[in-house]
């Protein structure tokens, strides 16, 4: 493989051993973490680098991966360790606290990463005009997965983010899966699959409105048969229509009522397979066949030889994540304090009184 590394416009991939790149789904970035042997004369470095700067890499003259160092560590034999993240990374390192009304997903992606100079790409409008969202000392990462789950919880869509060129991008995820097939006996060198319904809801009631006067229960008659009745309640705010309330109960069902999956895989590296990609994997002993999304990918390249370690699933789910009904600006109704009842003047005492008079 012909690989180039850029730290200040000089090339340094003569002195790589292992170089590894990857990413996750409940991440915003990806990381390259790069292990170089950094010495001529195995007495002084061959090349300096420090944290901040920026590094580029290529891999068969297609450009990978920018990003910023954010630690080195070396020892008295000229090892050395470079681990460095795209500019995702700084979603996740300023914390503050805001409050948004009737803005989309979309808008305060932007908003957040305008006022922190992340640099900005293509960024999918997210549709769904979120009443209030009010953040405290959150990440602007957790800020903007908060609404991005409030708009695939009342619309069904889901949106990832990714880095192009340095820059963040926001696109809807879309249900189409690559060419790529991973098969026994031929990339596929080693995989495992398991399966649960732990988490898995069987019926969905959600409530909203003024006085949580709507309310909408959606169930799976046949989930129930197999599983049970298992379900999950949310409420909305009161601003929810009856509409919106059953959108968000039959949408919640989709999302809850499947049966969890986890598998890993392992082959000979593709370079097109990330995390959000799909694939085809035919492997008979596990009995994985058919398309998977990649959740998490992890491509190692060491010797001239590149693997990768997948984790795929049927569906690619967003992030788990609370969001309270004071961050949805609900208010709680206080319970009215009775009346003190007035004791009434007893008949004796109103008659003195008149008599006075």
């Amino acid at each position: 493989m012909n690989i180039k590394l850029l730290i200040r416009d000089v090339d340094v991939a003569d002195f790589i051993e292992v170089l590894t790149w990857e990413g996750h789904s409940e991440k915003p970035n990806r990381t390259l973490t790069i292990n170089f042997n950094n010495t001529v004369d195995g007495r002084n470095q061959a090349f300096a680098i420090a944290n901040g700067e920026v590094i580029q890499c290529y891999i068969d003259n297609k450009r990978i991966f920018i990003g910023v160092v954010f630690s080195t560590d070396i020892d008295d034999s000229g090892n050395m360790t470079v681990t460095s993240y795209d500019r995702n990374y700084y979603m996740l390192k300023s914390i503050t606290t805001r409050q948004f009304k009737k803005k989309k997903a979309s808008d305060i992606v932007r908003l957040l990463a305008k006022d922190f100079n992340i640099p900005i790409g293509t960024i999918e409008d997210t549709g769904y005009v979120i009443p209030k969202l009010i953040l405290r000392n959150h990440s602007l990462y957790d800020m903007m997965v908060k609404a991005l789950v409030l708009t695939y919880k009342q619309t069904g869509k889901k949106f990832f983010f990714g880095n192009t060129d340095g820059k963040l991008t926001l696109r809807q995820h879309k249900n189409n899966v690559t060419p790529w097939i991973l098969a026994a006996g031929s990339n596929l060198t080693k995989a495992s699959y398991s399966q649960s319904i732990e988490e898995t809801k069987t019926q969905v009631q959600v409530v909203g409105g003024k006085d949580k006067k709507f309310t909408h229960t959606a169930k799976s008659v046949s989930s129930q048969k197999l599983f049970g009745v298992m379900q999950h309640y949310e409420e909305m705010d009161e601003d929810a229509t009856k509409s919106q309330v059953k959108q968000r109960a039959e949408t919640l069902l989709k999302e809850m009522n499947v049966i969890n999956d986890q598998a890993s895989v392992s082959a000979i590296g593709i370079l097109d397979v990330i995390t959000g990609c799909g694939i085809y994997v035919r492997e008979p002993m596990t009995k994985l066949a058919g398309g998977y999304y990649v959740t998490s990918d992890s491509h190692t390249i060491s010797n001239g030889i590149h693997e990768m370690q997948l984790d795929i699933s049927k569906s690619l789910d967003m992030p788990i994540i609370e969001i309270s009904d004071e961050e949805l600006g609900i208010e709680k109704v206080k319970p009215k304090k009775a009346k003190k009842k007035t004791k009434k003047k007893t008949t004796k005492k109103k008659t003195e009184e008149k008599d006075e008079k």
